[in-house]
């Protein structure tokens, strides 16, 4: 049996994600990132070998992506986050024409063509009130978690308006309107709609097409969805199952398992790991193309929303092979 993983080193979550040969979810894991970006790939791939019931040695290949995709020892290749998103967005939704990642401490507007090859791109790094960390401290004024926001903004009658575009004036504002006797429930919804509006603005940028995908930590909050969508006047794609913040993981994977598959086809043998390699010896830069598509054919996200996804039990060989 073939595995493939993809293991995605984000600034505030490492996401990581096995599937086997049929392009079915074995396993997945996330964890925090942290500062120690090593320590945490390999905390995270331990975790996912663990829910997916694998041994290490079953697992053919391994594909990294985002910023800390340099510092996994164990990868067989990288791959940039834009093409990795790309990649995994037309396998869940073939109609997905623009995507919008909301990460920790960035936000990504990639337009996309039909066969997934990125088109155009933008990245809003420059403050964080436009970025997850910004609910994220929002949330610890209120003296909530992360996962509480979504619920408890659902509640909010009259939200409102957080109008500073810097994170430091925007939790000054906060700070006020706490002082003045608001909701806290009006005031998370406030900052959702105020981080939606900035995130669409970016979509506009690259050149906005229909068929927008959300992806990141931000497809768990429900409220943070309504608030974009409410933006952007239109329904997101949201893959279901927690893969909307693997997105990034699972596109490297998918992208790792057609390599494999190529080098099976030529008979040439699974190249070694970053670690493996010798002292000095010139690791092949490979560029990734979303162009080339597989030969295989997959079954996309249904209109109801289910995908195809398989956790099931992994049935170990008789013999490994490591």
């Amino acid at each position: 049996m073939l595995y493939v993983a993809g293991l995605d080193i984000g600034s505030t979550y490492t996401k990581a994600i096995v599937l086997n040969a049929q392009r079915e979810v074995v396993g997945t894991a996330v964890r925090r990132t942290g500062f120690k970006l090593a320590q945490a790939a390999e905390a995270a791939f331990e975790e996912l070998l663990k829910n997916s019931g694998l041994e290490r040695s079953l697992i053919t290949y391994v594909a990294a992506t985002g910023y800390g995709r340099y510092t996994v020892p164990f990868r067989n290749t990288q791959v940039t986050e834009l093409t990795a998103h790309a990649r995994a967005a037309v396998h869940l939704f073939p109609d997905t024409r623009t995507i919008l990642d909301v990460g920790g401490q960035d936000i990504k507007a990639i337009k996309i063509d039909a066969e997934g090859r990125v088109k155009a791109f933008r990245l809003n790094d420059k403050c964080a009130a436009g970025t997850g960390a910004f609910l994220e401290k929002t949330a610890r004024y209120l003296g909530l978690t992360t996962d509480d926001l979504g619920p408890y903004a659902l509640r909010a009658t009259k939200p409102v308006q957080i109008s500073s575009v810097c994170a430091v004036f925007a939790e000054s504002e906060v700070i006020n309107h706490l002082s003045n006797g608001i909701p806290a429930e009006d005031i998370v919804m406030g900052a959702m709609v105020a981080l939606g509006g900035r995130a669409i603005q970016l979509m506009r940028r690259v050149g906005i097409e229909p068929g927008y995908m959300l992806t990141g930590g931000m497809t768990r909050n429900a409220a943070m969805i309504n608030a974009l969508e409410l933006s952007l006047k239109a329904k997101l794609n949201v893959a279901p199952n927690g893969l909307g913040q693997l997105n990034g993981a699972y596109g490297a994977a998918l992208l790792g398992l057609r390599r494999v598959e190529k080098l099976l086809a030529e008979g040439k043998p699974i190249p070694p790991t970053a670690a493996q390699q010798e002292p000095g010896e010139t690791a092949t830069v490979r560029r990734w193309s979303t162009k080339t598509l597989t030969t295989k054919r997959v079954e996309p996200c249904r209109a109801s929303g289910e995908c195809p996804v398989a956790m099931k039990p992994v049935q170990k060989p008789l013999e490994a092979v490591a």
